[in-house]
């Protein structure tokens, strides 16, 4: 593909053959128009022209490929898409109006009435709502598992059993699902194997390679990575993939052309950056484990954790959230996040800035008791998403939370 700045010159497209993840974060995707601009354009644009009334009637009829309204094509989502597919190794990516907005898709697109979803128990709380509450008005069962017993993801397993459903690690417990042997469980009952890959991103997991057939992300999150916009994205294979776009095209949950060049410009930066989390937050996790007011740190980067041998086996890093139980319950926690002065108070995670939150009241607060209780989320755990500030900072502002229980 070439594109013409002058007749006598023409600039190839870049040629990404055999590279890797960090060079397809700066380079995968990228739409140049006549004008050669070096950086990705952004295309703030509801609907585009047509030469004549006959292009328009191919491109509606699907005779002519281009773009046609923005709901469901425009250049900068495009864009955005090629890049994450190339970084996840998918054939193909479809991007959407939030994390939750790529899993709602991916299940209206791909499940029916009477179909029967297994879940890990330790999904973000608006997934388990989703599940729970709303697809099952559309006849859609779930049945809700430990994310480690591979025993109890067996038994759940049903003759309508249409898909598994994961994400690893866990939020916020930081537990590590076996991904190839979960893969090969799905295969064998006939269903989808979807991973929500938010917490590693394809810097340090690439869920598709160890045999899942869809991966999810909130955008929103590290993708981004400094808290700007709202979004999200699926990536797989096309067969499945025209199944959902199709979805978002007839029902409209729409990346927007400038969140998704804002997602473009944090895709470049990310493997530097969940590099610098995972460093953090891992010097974070083992200076917590010495504190006398902290009764458990969860965090697979510790050779400690249940899961550290498996993390290593199919990840590149451990990430940048972890969570810990103080001693005492909801006073003791809410004093000690109450007592920072730097970390922010906020539920979002996968931020530059370090951030601080109580699961139990927040990001699974709409959760029954049985289900915290089921999941792990108690009243004494917090979540922190650890940023890249300097690290010492980070232990100095958590120790005013550690002076705060004594």
């Amino acid at each position: 593909m070439t594109h013409c700045r002058e007749e006598h010159l023409m600039i190839p497209e870049s040629d990404l053959e055999g590279m890797s993840v960090d060079t397809f974060a700066v380079r995968a995707g990228q739409i140049r128009t006549g004008q050669l601009e070096h950086s990705d354009p952004i295309f703030p644009t509801s609907s585009f022209v047509y030469g004549s009334a006959a292009q328009a009637a191919a491109r509606f009829g699907g005779d002519e490929p281009g773009n046609i309204y923005s709901r469901f094509t425009n250049p900068t989502v495009q864009a955005f898409e090629g890049r994450i597919a190339a970084m996840e190794g998918g054939e193909r990516a479809v991007a959407t109006a939030s994390g939750m907005a790529a899993i709602l898709s991916t299940c209206m697109a791909l499940l029916k009435s009477g179909d029967h979803v297994v879940c890990s128990r330790g999904v973000f709380g608006t997934t388990n709502v989703l599940f729970q509450k709303y697809m099952a008005k559309f006849g859609v069962t779930t049945s809700f598992v430990s994310l480690t017993r591979m025993d109890e993801w067996q038994a759940a397993v049903r003759p309508e059993t249409r898909m598994l459903f994961i994400e690893t690690p866990s939020n916020p417990l930081g537990e590590v699902a076996d991904v190839r042997a979960l893969a090969a469980l799905a295969k064998a009952a006939g269903a989808l194997f979807v991973v929500d890959n938010c917490f590693c991103t394809p810097v340090l997991q690439r869920p598709l390679e160890l045999g899942a057939d869809i991966v999810v992300h909130s955008a929103t999150k590290y993708l981004d990575g400094q808290g700007r916009c709202v979004g999200g994205v699926v990536v797989g294979p096309e067969k499945l993939l025209e199944e959902i776009y199709g979805f978002l095209r007839s029902a409209g949950p729409t990346m927007s052309p400038f969140n998704a060049w804002v997602f473009l410009k944090g895709l470049e930066t990310l493997p530097i950056r969940m590099r610098a989390h995972c460093e953090n937050a891992l010097e974070l996790a083992a200076w917590l484990q010495q504190q006398p007011e902290i009764e458990e740190v969860y965090y697979a980067g510790l050779s400690e954790h249940p899961h550290h041998e498996l993390a290593k086996s199919q990840q590149k890093g451990f990430g940048g959230v972890l969570s810990f139980c103080v001693k005492g319950g909801r006073e003791q926690a809410w004093a000690f996040i109450d007592a920072t002065r730097m970390i922010s108070i906020t539920a979002n995670l996968g931020d530059v800035k370090t951030t601080i939150t109580h699961p139990a009241t927040t990001t699974h607060g709409r959760l029954s008791p049985e289900d915290k209780a089921q999941a792990g989320i108690t009243e004494n755990l917090i979540r922190v998403s650890v940023g890249i500030e300097a690290v010492d900072d980070l232990k100095k502002d958590l120790a005013r939370g550690i002076e705060a229980l004594k």
